[in-house]
């Protein structure tokens, strides 16, 4: 059974907030905690984790909403929408740089509801996973970056010295630092060498 997204509402008005509760959690969605003040919003931010936040604009006390969000986002990556009234719409300016991911118009229906916070949501994971797989792909470029370099190798065995200070076959270093595996085969001047009587520099 899939885990329901985690929903933090930060709404001063009670009533307002409750209604916006109940609508998110017919919708499949869990709302881990409610918030009136920006203060209350960034310490439920850091404690709950949500994977969304709701945040209104006009809030109680010295802190609004897009000040909560911007201390929210420099501690932590959640993504946030805006609920504001159309005399507020100036404070969107300021709104995008706070990691907002939409906002939502009072008064606000259901449906309205139900695909900005679906598209939010979509939004974040998919940026998430975006920068997952960039991690990954420095991790590979160092990799192989790890392999460009001067290696320390026996003159003798072929042996190669790894980071640890062991001396480890050819095969298993590079196995263990690249995505190579290895076919074996002999070359000619060993087949020569090792099979004279089944082969001689002419047949190769």
């Amino acid at each position: 059974m899939a885990v329901a997204d985690r929903i933090l509402i930060v709404e001063d008005d009670n009533h307002v907030a409750t209604v916006l509760a109940a609508r998110l959690q017919s919708m499949g969605y869990m709302v881990c905690a409610m918030a009136r003040t920006g203060t209350a919003a960034v310490r439920n931010a850091l404690a709950q984790k949500p994977d969304l936040i709701l945040m209104d604009i006009l809030l109680e006390g010295d802190m609004n909403g897009i000040e909560a969000a911007e201390l929210i986002t420099n501690q932590m990556n959640v993504p946030i929408v805006f609920i504001t009234c159309l005399s507020e719409e100036p404070l969107l300016d300021r709104a995008v740089t706070a990691n907002a991911f939409g906002y939502i118009l009072k008064p606000y229906d259901r449906s309205e509801l139900r695909y900005t916070v679906e598209i939010a949501l979509v939004k974040s994971k998919a940026a998430r996973e975006h920068d997952r797989l960039i991690r990954r792909l420095e991790k590979a470029l160092q990799e192989v970056n790890r392999l460009s370099g001067l290696l320390p190798i026996c003159a003798s065995c072929k042996r190669i010295r790894d980071e640890a200070g062991k001396w480890q076959d050819i095969e298993t270093y590079i196995s263990c630092h690249s995505e190579a595996d290895f076919t074996h085969g002999i070359c000619p001047k060993c087949a020569t060498r090792l099979y004279p009587d089944f082969f001689s520099n002419g047949d190769m």
